[in-house]
């Protein structure tokens, strides 16, 4: 679709593996029922605006603006149906909208499931807008969002939410809430896993489903990606998050379906489940039309976005090109024929890392970077591990489906950190449902002796199973047993819970990246609290992460 807008010049602002097969007629026999669950009650004939609204991928002229409109009762996520509508969009310095510096409109078809995307440009940079949405009457309420500072700013300081892996079955998603709290961020990362393909009950909380997602079964086709994205929206905390800050997300496998690959999935059965390729276009286009995203290289989120001169932030796609995973029958993890990047975004990412003069260079990762090793974990605690990681349960030291699958890749990478001298690398990543603080060793088997070519900050699941979930005891009780032991067999891990649920807060300046962690109470309880649980930062030029004993 087009769109048109105005600036005003003249103003002076201030991811485990389990696998269902679905069978067409009860795909068909439940697509009615899931529609309509699909629409809240308050639909009216009036257009409605019941998706929230979002803004993303902020540069320092503009913002990504983006809603999606219900024109018609029956127009819900993935009918097909509903009028073509005018929706028109407004931005101001002011929350009063008093001072108006750009307004527009376009026409939202069911062709894009009527939602809506605006690029706004001609805005100041690092300031503060307010933006709304009209169409036939109704406008949604007042949102903030937030430019970039121009790229050769000397910014003192930026503060970024981060989060990953909100499996809607298994709980309320609270840490959304307490991030739109804080009123302090100048952008929030989605490391992927934002939304997840599973069946309702296949994949929920210690089995038991929270709160039933639709459509009930696993999602195949292009109407079903856009009603489970749908469904994602309609919840509280996730529309006051993205109605607070900007977003900047990447997607990761179960965006698709769990282990995803360039040519299929582990959670995808070829023919009983259709083509691999048209589920995974669906999936993408869905992805497209209802996430503040920008497409980049060949449709895909890898991207790059810069803040100033403090932080060159580098975004990566490690489904749509990657080899498939080893233990599926296709090579081996050291095998320099096997990808995770593609040769094309591996070049674009170490060319970015040298010629960047950002202070920092972070990356968005949506799977762990760091090597990762058993050591000696005893059976009970293995065979869990196992299942949530996707390791071999008989021990064997690698994750496939991370950067311990495609060791040449991650050896190239660190070899180009070294040799260019690439200080203040920080890697960014969710995946793994468990909170982790990484020096990333140029070799993991003689470290600490051999040097640290970068570090990682690893946010735990917002609501999806972690460790002491899939063992189904008391939280705290594995992470007490498991941590000690893995961090005697990876001596580059400085932190790791295994057990609990939340995000975290990451704050730069000059001096320092820090990661803030906060865990939340009870992810079945939509009034759960968050509290700190601990805080790391790498200093810059150290390559290395230390403990620290208090938030920003």
């Amino acid at each position: 679709m087009t769109s048109r807008y105005r600036p005003f010049e003249s103003l002076n602002p201030p991811s485990p593996r389990r696998r269902t097969v679905v069978k067409a007629a009860a795909a068909t026999a439940v697509l009615a029922g899931t529609l309509a669950a699909t629409a809240p009650a308050r639909a009216a004939t009036a257009p409605a605006f019941l998706h929230g609204v979002a803004s993303g991928d902020p540069l320092p002229d503009g913002v990504l603006l983006w809603t999606r409109v219900t024109p018609t009762p029956e127009a819900t996520p993935g009918s097909g149906l509903g009028p073509d509508t005018e929706v028109s969009w407004t931005v101001a310095t002011d929350r009063a909208f008093n001072h108006v510096v750009a307004r527009g409109s376009t026409v939202a078809t069911a062709a894009s499931d009527h939602t809506v995307k605006a690029d706004i440009r001609g805005l100041a940079p690092a300031t503060d807008y307010w933006f709304r949405f009209s169409a036939g009457g109704t406008t949604t309420p007042p949102a903030r969002t937030r430019t970039a500072p121009t790229t050769d700013a000397a910014v003192a300081g930026l503060r970024f939410g981060v989060v990953s892996c909100a499996n809607w079955e298994a709980g309320y998603f609270s840490p959304y809430r307490h991030l739109a709290a804080r009123g302090d961020l100048d952008a929030w990362l989605h490391l992927g896993d934002y939304i997840y393909e599973y069946g309702s009950g296949q994949y929920a909380n210690r089995d038991t489903v929270v709160r039933p997602h639709a459509p009930a079964h696993e999602i195949l086709t292009l109407a079903d990606y856009r009603i489970r994205h749908g469904r994602y929206k309609t919840d509280p905390d996730l529309q006051a998050l993205h109605s607070t800050a900007p977003c900047v997300a990447i997607w990761d496998d179960h965006e698709i379906a769990n282990d995803a690959w360039s040519g299929g999935a582990e959670n995808h059965t070829e023919g009983a489940e259709g083509a691999y390729a048209a589920r995974q276009a669906a999936a993408k286009q869905a992805y497209f039309e209802w996430m503040p995203v920008r497409p980049a290289v060949a449709g895909t989120t890898y991207r790059r976005l810069r803040f100033g001169k403090l932080v060159d932030l580098s975004l990566l796609d490690l489904r749509s090109f990657r080899s498939q995973q080893v233990g599926i029958g296709n090579g081996d993890v050291d095998d320099p024929d096997r990808t995770l990047t593609g040769r094309a975004q591996l070049d674009w990412l170490k060319a970015g890392l040298k010629s960047s003069d950002a202070t920092w260079r972070l990356v968005g990762n949506p799977v762990m970077m760091a090597p990762f090793a058993i050591g000696s974990l005893s059976a009970e605690l293995l065979r869990p591990l196992a299942e949530l990681l996707g390791l071999p349960k008989e021990g064997l030291a690698v994750n496939t489906d991370q950067w311990d699958g495609y060791t040449d890749d991650r050896r190239e990478l660190l070899a180009h950190l070294r040799s260019n001298a690439i200080r203040n690398t920080v890697f960014l990543t969710g995946d793994i449902h468990m909170a982790w603080a990484n020096d990333i060793p140029v070799n993991a088997g003689t470290y600490p002796l051999s040097a640290s070519a970068a570090t990682e900050f690893v946010v735990t699941s917002v609501s999806s199973d972690n460790l002491d979930d899939i063992v189904k005891v008391p939280e705290g009780t594995v992470s007490a047993l498991a941590s000690p032991l893995i961090r005697a067999a990876n001596r580059h891990v400085h932190w790791v819970d295994t057990d609990r649920h939340g995000f975290g807060v990451l704050d730069i300046t000059a001096a320092r990246a820090q990661m803030d962690y906060y865990v939340v109470s009870d992810r079945t309880r939509p009034d759960a609290t968050a509290s700190w649980a601990r805080s790391y930062r790498t200093r810059s030029g150290t390559q290395k992460v230390e403990r620290t004993y208090d938030p920003v």
